[in-house]
């Protein structure tokens, strides 16, 4: 009470003085001319102790957003963390899904990864995260005033990260439409989802496994095409929808189609920490950051400064970067050997190894970065055997072998074979022991 009453001493005079009524000229209209003029000075007051409220309050109330726990101190997950970059190094790669058991970090990675990410130039105030210069990143409302010529106000924010939660509805997701205001005033009225928010950024949906498979054949869409669109009643609203689609989940809880897993553009399975220097190292950071966050960021601030320039030095080298014809042609070796279904694999492997090729800093890529690649590109776009105890991961890198080294994998055959010849050989000479056959019973020890 004695806060507020000092929020109101300090308001000005003028604000939180009443309101002198005005002489009535008829005495008919008296009672009702100051009935209004006693709500008009309610209404005066109450808003003038709101602004009064809304100016003085301290800042040490304002709530600060946690920082994230930083990507450089991820322990282990090397194939996970790969995966990452390799799409915010290039964002058409199409997406990571990373499946594992529940405490691995998936995301945590996730979540770590927007503070690597660039500030973007967006137009001040509108739902799309509209680039304020390219019309092919604009929503409606700011490519129409783009087209009259007017200049689009520009402001700066982070990338920005949307998690789709397992509740969300197709409306919500997409948008809706207000059909009752676009019929009454002849306006599209049109409420943003989840994927314009998304829009020039990251969206990630956790347990993608438990979403239902039409919602997540919806975002797909969208993340392949670049748009969404969204039709109610013969109404149609076309905007970008240009984001970086990561989706997680423990494949002990189900498994995603095979028409769905194809979209994504890389796979990893994330296993747990079995490395007792590396799990170590993990809880102790985790232990820090719990303890102060903004301490433990500042602390690895360095760290993170120059992946932020690493991938940013990777970005501008990736037009640059060149594969090889040969390379070319091994991939698609590779994919018809693999019995890879349809050709998104080979053009997504393509990418990969010239994002990878750019991320270390080369504009020439060799065998050795489609070794390093192929697993992630591939794994998930084999054909399941249930029955195999092979994943799909090492049957890459088997299959790399034979096609890359196959010198090596004649050498390797024939020594094999070899050494079958001579192990039957010695069986026949040296197994008789004494006139009886290789394998049978010699009795007891000591009764020869």
């Amino acid at each position: 009470m004695q806060g507020l009453q000092g929020l109101r001493q300090a308001a000005p005079a003028a604000a939180l003085a009443p309101v002198a009524p005005r002489t009535c000229r008829s005495a008919a209209g008296t009672s009702s001319s100051r009935q209004q003029q006693r709500r008009q000075q309610r209404q005066q007051q109450r808003g003038a102790r709101l602004a009064v409220l809304a100016v003085a309050a301290p800042e040490a109330l304002v709530a600060k957003k946690r920082p994230a726990f930083p990507f450089t101190r991820l322990a282990g997950q090397e194939d996970m963390k790969l995966a990452l970059l390799l799409n915010v190094v290039d964002a058409s790669i199409g997406g990571v899904l990373i499946m594992g058991d529940r405490g691995t970090g998936k995301s945590v990675a996730v979540r770590s990864l927007v503070d690597l990410l660039p500030m973007i130039d967006v137009v001040q105030d509108d739902p799309f995260n509209s680039s304020p210069t390219d019309p092919k990143l604009m929503g409606p409302d700011a490519l129409a005033r783009y087209a009259k010529g007017e200049k689009l106000p520009a402001t700066q924010m982070r990338t920005p990260l949307v998690e789709l939660p397992l509740g969300a509805t197709e409306d919500r997701i997409c948008g809706t439409i207000d059909i009752e205001k676009a019929l009454t005033e002849g306006i599209k009225a049109y409420e943003p989802g989840l994927l314009a928010r998304a829009n020039r950024g990251i969206l990630y949906v956790d347990e993608v496994n438990l979403l239902d498979d039409g919602l997540v054949d919806v975002v797909l869409d969208s993340a392949a095409g670049g748009t969404n669109t969204v039709e109610r009643e013969g109404i149609s609203i076309v905007h970008p929808a240009k984001f970086i689609m990561i989706g997680s989940g423990n494949p002990a809880e189900g498994e995603l189609r095979p028409q769905l897993l194809d979209r994504f553009g890389l796979s990893v399975n994330v296993e747990t920490l079995m490395d007792v220097a590396q799990r170590t190292q993990m809880v102790m950071d985790r232990i820090a950051y719990e303890k102060s966050a903004e301490g433990f960021a500042e602390q690895v601030a360095p760290d993170q400064e120059a992946l932020r320039q690493k991938l940013q030095a990777a970005r501008d080298l990736l037009p640059r970067v060149q594969v090889p014809k040969e390379l070319k042609l091994k991939i698609s070796e590779l994919c018809s050997f693999l019995d890879i279904d349809g050709v998104r694999g080979d053009i997504v492997t393509n990418k990969a190894v010239k994002a990878f090729c750019a991320y270390e800093g080369r504009t020439q890529a060799t065998k050795e970065d489609l070794e390093r690649i192929a697993p992630l590109v591939l794994n998930h776009r084999m054909r399941k055997d249930p029955l195999d105890p092979i994943d799909g991961g090492t049957k890459v890198r088997i299959a790399l072998r034979r096609l890359l080294n196959p010198d090596l994998v004649r050498r390797e055959e024939e020594a094999r074979r070899k050494a079958a010849e001579e192990a039957k050989t010695a069986a026949a000479e040296g197994g008789d022991r004494g006139g009886m056959k290789a394998g049978a019973w010699g009795g007891l020890p000591g009764r020869r």
